[in-house]
């Protein structure tokens, strides 16, 4: 094969599978699911390992595949743009796919919607590859747009419950409205440098860095600001920025393989790995950096918050999903774009981790989510306890581990960064180190130590199971099976937790090897080496970062293990140290303490629960504003003008003039020589007069 034939392999394998089974799947055996869809994954991973090794050594590959469309003189392609950015992401994308196309086998297995569930995962992988893989504008829209579709099918896959089609259709719409800003960006970017192809737009930009334009009246804006922050109002909807966030903790509503797929590796670093290409871009408008880096600041800090009041444990991870991905936006801000794409990697396996660990313990729980019936799971649970320790950890930065590396860096080039709203970013960062230690360990001391609450709680859930089986019908207790946050479910008397078998375990493990060690092997070529040298581009006179980051390293941590013994010394390791103890002694020790807070300080707590009204004052403004708006206009324009005035109104004119007119038709011989009479006198009235 040549590279070319394997670059067109790597994303049209997953869709071929994903075709396959959903035209084909009620037709052929229930495994024919997994398996086409797997070895469609497997080969696409295994053949972007292949391109991430060749594109170490070789030139980048920038080359047009097909010409889809030509309009006077602009053209819109297809093609693929493989260097060492994409091909990582390439290989990222496809291992967590292939880790959660496994784990589905045993989560979706009783599942009577399962053919359909791999077809979607599968066309997912495939709108993703596109996305990382395109060369021009118009490709990385259609792939944006494509996994923004498929997420919609996965967070409404459990069609007939409503909370699943609430959820659904407001990340939809949420992701509409960052994508209308995106749409307007690559707009910009076409009118002003006439073509959607990266190279040709990156090697004008230089010379667009001063142009003004005018938007509103006279006032004069820069195009680079202006086309920067509404192509990054696209990446706040896809990566869950505020105030574009609300969608993401709602999406839990999927089954837990899709929460893995969508807030791991793929469609919430859309947005990241889209402002890290075009970096050639903002690196020309300081101020589109400060408003990345601020938007970044406020969703790493207080999206942590929320994590700290969740009791649904995949609702935990979801808010630490937030947190994390704000860390990554506040690196793009610092022009530390290789250490955000760093963070993405990394954070890509320990979360992928974390949540099917968490879908694990909802297996072994019998679908009840609540982390306050749960404890001392690492009992019955050896495997997912480990791993899911090993996924904590990582997550709140311990020394060694892979989130270590990124975090930390995030941390410094927050630290070194001049531009405005570094020192809210720095200050953000650091207090979210302790705030996901906090919650995120909160999380694993009441799920796997402490006292088995399960067993206070498990006999009265299963006397409401019989309460309410004996009043549904059996449709419904069939779909209560598919029930991802049916907390009613629980342990039954005679039950104990149970360990899932090998194909959830295995992708736990293997997604554990690099959340130990890919960032102390990868951390100094990706940020320090050339790995991404010519691929991202910074400019360390404006934006000194990057350029001081690096000087840290070669002058006091020199290697990994120099960085990780120097971090326990740090501030960070103090801050994550002192969150886990917190959270030790607050849920192990002194559960009171914790209530006792929650009452003290109610109405901070009843703004968390409410978090922070967004979603209030959305459904307010904009769902009730719609539906208010919509009903008036129905009113005014539907009844009264439509209905009331033309189609109504003009029956009850030819009525009233049918009336009228039916009087003059009265039968009588008379009436009609009257008539007659009084036409002949008027006609001769009038010729008279005009002669």
């Amino acid at each position: 094969m040549t590279m070319q034939q394997i670059y067109l392999a790597i994303p049209l394998l997953p869709l071929l599978a994903a075709i396959i089974i959903g035209l084909f799947g009620k037709m052929l055996p229930r495994a024919a699911a997994h398996l086409v869809t797997i070895a469609g994954v497997a080969v696409s991973c295994a053949l972007s390992i292949y391109v991430l090794k060749d594109a170490m050594t070789s030139q980048p590959y920038n080359e047009t595949v097909y010409s889809w469309l030509k309009s006077g003189n602009f053209s819109f392609e297809i093609g693929f743009l493989i260097d060492r950015l994409s091909a990582m992401m390439m290989v990222v994308v496809t291992f967590v796919s292939l880790m959660v196309h496994i784990y589905t086998i045993g989560y979706m297995a009783e599942d009577k919607g399962y053919a359909r569930f791999f077809s979607y995962i599968s066309l997912f992988t495939f709108s993703m590859l596109m996305l990382v893989m395109s060369n021009n504008f118009m490709q990385l829209f259609f792939g944006w747009e494509a996994v923004g579709l498929v997420s919609y099918l996965l967070i409404g896959f459990w069609y007939t419950r409503p909370t699943a089609i609430y959820a659904n259709l407001k990340a939809f719409l949420v992701n509409r409205v960052g994508d209308f800003g995106f749409l307007l960006g690559i707009g910009l970017v076409l009118y002003h440098f006439g073509s959607l192809d990266y190279a040709a737009v990156f090697s004008v930009a230089p010379q667009m860095a001063d142009t003004k334009i005018n938007l509103i009246g006279n006032a004069s804006w820069s195009l680079m600001t202006v086309t920067c922050i509404l192509l990054f109002i696209g990446a706040m909807g896809k990566s869950a920025q505020v105030p574009l966030h609300v969608w993401l903790p709602d999406s839990m509503e999927g089954p837990t393989p899709i929460s893995a797929l969508i807030h791991a590796a793929t469609m919430v670093t859309a947005g990241i790995f889209m402002v890290a290409r075009m970096s050639p871009l903002f690196e020309l408008s300081s101020t589109a950096l400060s408003f990345v880096l601020i938007i970044g600041s406020i969703t790493a800090l207080f999206m942590g918050f929320l994590g700290i009041i969740q009791n649904d444990i995949k609702r935990v991870v979801a808010y630490s999903t937030l947190s994390q991905l704000g860390y990554m936006t506040v690196a793009l801000g610092a022009s530390a774009y290789s250490v955000a794409i760093f963070h993405l990697m990394t954070h890509a396996f320990f979360k992928a981790l974390l949540f099917l660990g968490a879908g694990s313990v909802i297996m072994g729980m019998h679908h009840d989510q609540d982390i306050r019936n749960m404890g001392n799971l690492k009992k019955y649970m050896p495997i997912t306890w480990l791993t899911s320790l090993v996924g904590s950890l990582a997550l709140i930065g311990t020394p060694f581990l892979s989130g270590f590396y990124s975090k930390d860096s995030i941390i410094e080039a927050a630290k070194f960064s001049t531009i405005t709203g570094s020192g809210f970013a720095y200050f953000a960062v650091l207090a979210g180190v302790f705030v996901t230690a906090f919650y995120s360990f909160r999380m694993y001391f009441l799920v796997f130590h402490g006292k088995e609450k399960w067993r206070e709680h498990k006999a009265d859930h299963h006397n409401h199971n019989l309460h309410k089986d004996a009043h549904t019908q059996d449709d419904s207790h069939d779909d209560a099976h598919n029930d991802d946050h049916a907390h009613h479910h629980g342990l039954s008397p005679t039950d104990n937790p149970h360990e899932p078998g090998w194909v959830v375990k295995l992708p736990l493990i293997l997604l554990a090897i690099p959340s130990l060690v890919i960032g102390y092997f990868a951390i100094e070529p990706m940020l320090y080496g050339d790995f991404f040298k010519g691929v991202i581009y910074v400019n360390n006179e404006a934006h000194p970062a990057m350029h001081a980051l690096t000087h840290h390293w070669h002058t006091i941590f020199h290697s990994a293990v120099g960085m990780a013994m120097h971090g326990l010394m740090t501030l960070p390791f103090l801050l994550a140290f002192s969150g886990v103890a917190l959270a030790w002694f607050f849920y192990m020790k002194r559960p009171d303490i914790p209530a006792m807070i929650q009452k003290r300080f109610a109405l901070i707590n009843t703004i968390l629960e409410n978090k922070y009204g967004f979603d209030s004052l959305y459904y307010r403004m904009f769902a009730e504003g719609s539906r208010f708006i919509g009903n008036k206009l129905w009113l005014i324009g539907d009844v009264k003008i439509i209905d009331g005035a033309l189609v109504n109104g003009t029956a009850n004119l030819i009525g009233k003039l049918s009336g009228i007119v039916r009087k003059l038709q009265s039968g009588l011989i008379y009436h009609y020589a009257f008539a007659m009479i009084i036409g002949i006198f008027f006609m001769l009235s009038f010729y008279t007069l005009k002669f």
